[in-house]
């Protein structure tokens, strides 16, 4: 696949590709929404076959009910000078179960390869769930790499200095919530994000 796109998956009504090959130059710039109220169990590949290719992956989910997420990602640096960037962002509640494995694997010729994984979660009641495993495979050793993950709940002293300004509680809450999805929130047309912000 020669690609150059942006994509946004809607988790429900579009099909992720499980596997994508990218065999010449180019950038993804691929975006998943799982929807408020869906679960979804998705597989999702990408092997960089040819140098200067490029990914940008944002995933986004919601789940406050009983829902199950569970998002595996792949990406495979079979050649050298390419980049990759991932970053995951969820809001768990109610009884619901979300999951996130990730895995980076740089084979011993992809030289100078730039790729950094993060997934960021937040808890909204005890009974929620996130699991998160970001993990490195890597056999190069001129690379910049790094992974990380999160999840916890929000800052009740954030919180209490919002309403000791005025600001009512669950407004408080939704706007810490806005900002916590912020960075790939913005990636979405303002018609998804306000259907995600309502649910907030």
């Amino acid at each position: 696949m020669t690609a150059s796109c942006e994509r946004i998956f809607i988790v429900g009504r579009d099909s992720l590709p499980e596997r994508t090959l990218l065999d010449s130059a180019g950038t993804l710039h691929w975006t998943i929404v799982v929807p408020p109220g869906s679960s979804c169990n998705a597989d999702l590949t990408i092997e960089f076959n040819a140098p200067d290719c490029e990914l940008d992956l944002g995933a986004l989910f919601l789940c406050t009910g009983d829902e199950q997420v569970s998002l595996n990602v792949n990406v495979r640096h079979n050649s050298g000078n390419c980049r990759s960037r991932q970053q995951i962002r969820g809001i768990v509640g109610g009884r619901a179960r979300a999951g996130f494995n990730g895995l980076i694997y740089v084979k011993r010729d992809a030289q100078h390869t730039k790729a950094y994984q993060e997934c960021h979660s937040i808890l909204l009641n005890e009974g929620a769930r996130v699991e998160a495993r970001p993990q490195l495979e890597i056999y190069a050793d001129d690379v910049e790499c790094s992974h990380g993950a999160t999840s916890g709940f929000l800052d009740p002293e954030q919180l209490f200095y919002m309403r000791s300004r005025g600001i009512d509680e669950d407004v408080a809450r939704s706007l810490q919530l806005q900002a916590f999805l912020a960075p790939v929130l913005c990636r979405l047309p303002q018609e998804l994000q306000d259907q995600f912000i309502e649910k907030l």
